[in-house]
């Protein structure tokens, strides 16, 4: 049989069945599989190893969403995440994107931005002009610093330098390193790459260096991603397919005229994407940077996606980001759950990893902007928010299901409440 990430009722299997399923996609081994289940996984004595003051291990739920569709390839997407809904609702949206044809996605070169910064200069236009002069030069010395990327066929690529005029502090200069980091990350290639070029730059140019450090806004190393949904797959209930996307279309004008609600459409954006880049052991706080950088970068904040209705009367959606991303090196190797979850989505370059990442956040995208433009964001998410609250007033076993459903049923979804409605049941 043809392998599909298609898995009809997926979320109603036990957790020991879902590991189950999930064991037979990516034929992890005994080891792998008890990583997965929590019997491994990181030590206090590797995660000693990993950053300073180490007093224990922090835990999250990792789940796996399913009917992702990528480039005609099925995926199971792991995700890390504490926040409920989250990887129903990309699962649910991958379903209707799937519907017609599933996610489209490409990607730039990875290539990231070193920074170096430049003051005490007479004159800031000529060392410019020196500086270009002197690109082929700066750049051999760049790829000096790492020959294993470039015998993998990365390396430096370009030089780029601005002149800023006016700053707190003068004129200064600022080089960007242009540098393919390939299947890594790269923030400690071009971070020793600038370090590496700052005495010739101070050389050529008279002045001194200050920074030299990556740039999180990673706009030349952009992913993309398309979805295409039949107007009739969207319709639901009272809802038809037309109206809703006309309402998400609405919705979604909002958030590209309105910073206070682009916020929360991005962040609903990063719910997906924050929690695939920690499943597999990436730096979420340098994705977040980048991000919402991007999404300012006209000068104004707005939505990094978009959505709009084709001459069919699809609904199509895009979104656009920066995501320096890898596969070797740093946590992604040396977490052990992170090391499953990387063979669980089974990408072999950082690219497609990256490919992969965005078409998660488009999903959720579609997923919360549904929700909100039509029946609301409170009853699906609410629900599950309850077996939270029910655990919370002290809930456990069968009783955390009872307890949320009747929380459910009375629509009054609090702690209080909850801990009323377990005293009850235990007194029964």
């Amino acid at each position: 049989m043809k392998r599909t990430s298609r898995l009809r009722g997926f979320y109603k299997l036990s957790v020991e069945e879902r590991v189950d399923v999930v064991v037979r996609w990516a034929e992890l081994t005994a080891e792998e599989k008890a990583v997965l289940v929590g019997q491994e996984g990181l030590s206090t004595s590797q995660a000693d190893h990993m950053i300073e003051n180490v007093v224990g291990v922090h835990g999250l739920p990792l789940g796996i969403a399913a009917n992702f569709l990528i480039n005609g390839r099925d995926y199971l997407i792991p995700m890390a995440i504490e926040e409920p809904s989250v990887v129903a609702g990309a699962s649910f949206a991958a379903r209707l994107v799937r519907a017609g044809g599933g996610f489209i996605a490409t990607s730039t070169p990875p290539e990231m931005i070193a920074q170096i910064q430049v003051l005490d200069l007479i004159d800031p236009w000529a060392a410019r002009f020196d500086l270009l002069a002197a690109k082929s030069r700066l750049l051999e010395l760049a790829n000096q610093t790492d020959p294993l990327i470039v015998s993998l066929g990365g390396g430096a690529r370009d030089l780029e330098v601005r002149v800023i005029e006016h700053s707190p502090v003068g004129p200064m200069v600022v080089v960007h390193l242009i540098f393919d980091c390939r299947d890594a990350m790269g923030a400690n290639t071009v971070n020793t790459a600038a370090e590496a070029l700052a005495p010739t730059v101070e050389e050529i140019t008279g002045g001194r260096v200050v920074l030299r450090i990556l740039s999180n806004l990673a706009d030349r190393r952009l992913a993309r991603a398309k979805a295409v949904i039949p107007a009739e797959a969207l319709a639901f209930g009272e809802f038809a397919g037309e109206t809703v996307v006309e309402r998400i279309i609405e919705a979604y004008a909002l958030a590209a005229a309105d910073p206070y609600r682009a916020a929360t459409h991005n962040k609903g954006i990063m719910n997906g994407i924050d929690a695939v880049v920690i499943a597999c052991g990436n730096d979420w706080r340098a994705i977040e940077a980048g991000a919402h950088s991007y999404a300012a970068r006209s000068g104004r904040y707005t939505s990094l996606s978009t959505w709009a209705k084709d001459a069919e009367g699809n609904l199509v959606g895009t979104l656009e980001l920066p995501l320096a991303v890898g596969i070797v090196g740093g946590a992604s190797r040396v977490h052990p759950t992170a090391r499953v979850a990387l063979k669980i989505l089974g990408v072999r370059t950082a690219n497609e990893l990256a490919e992969v990442i965005v078409s998660v956040g488009l999903a959720q995208n579609l997923a919360a902007i549904r929700a909100l433009a039509t029946e609301g964001i409170q009853r699906g998410h609410m629900e599950l928010h309850a077996r939270q609250v029910a655990i919370a007033a002290g809930a456990e076993g069968e009783m955390i299901e009872r307890v949320a459903a009747q929380l459910v049923a009375e629509r009054r979804i609090r702690l209080d409440r909850a801990q009323e409605i377990l005293s009850g049941m235990c007194t029964e």
